[in-house]
């Protein structure tokens, strides 16, 4: 019989602990055992209701927590999140918040000269 071990589980999103089989835990080199202490099944629905949990949270401040943190960001001395966007790239903070996979591709075309332009070569 597989070597069975305990889900926690998060009373928070309502994820009940239970037993389950060793191979369903993901590895998790920090842990002295080197797996981790959720299932992968409910170890996707915690953090997908993390996430979740912080989006609210941010539409209910109306972004500030997002601008507070990304005030943090650059507070270790080292470089700042947007220090490396030069005035030619795409996208400003607000936009990027609204659509990241828009900016993300056009920051990609900047870079490599791909665009909607077809083949060069």
């Amino acid at each position: 019989m597989a070597d069975m071990r305990k889900c926690i589980g998060s009373a928070t999103f309502g994820i009940e602990a239970h037993e389950a089989p060793a191979d369903e835990f993901p590895a998790q080199p920090s842990q002295k055992d080197g797996l981790g202490r959720m299932c992968k099944p409910h170890w996707n629905q915690y953090t997908t209701a993390l996430r979740k949990a912080a989006l609210a949270r941010t539409a209910a401040d109306g972004g500030v927590a997002s601008e507070v943190a990304n005030d943090r960001v650059g507070t270790g001395g080292g470089r700042t999140q947007g220090s490396r966007r030069s005035e030619g790239q795409a996208g400003s903070d607000a936009e990027a918040r609204a659509d990241p996979d828009a900016v993300a591709a056009r920051a990609h075309e900047s870079r490599t000269g791909a665009g909607s332009q077809g083949d060069a070569g």
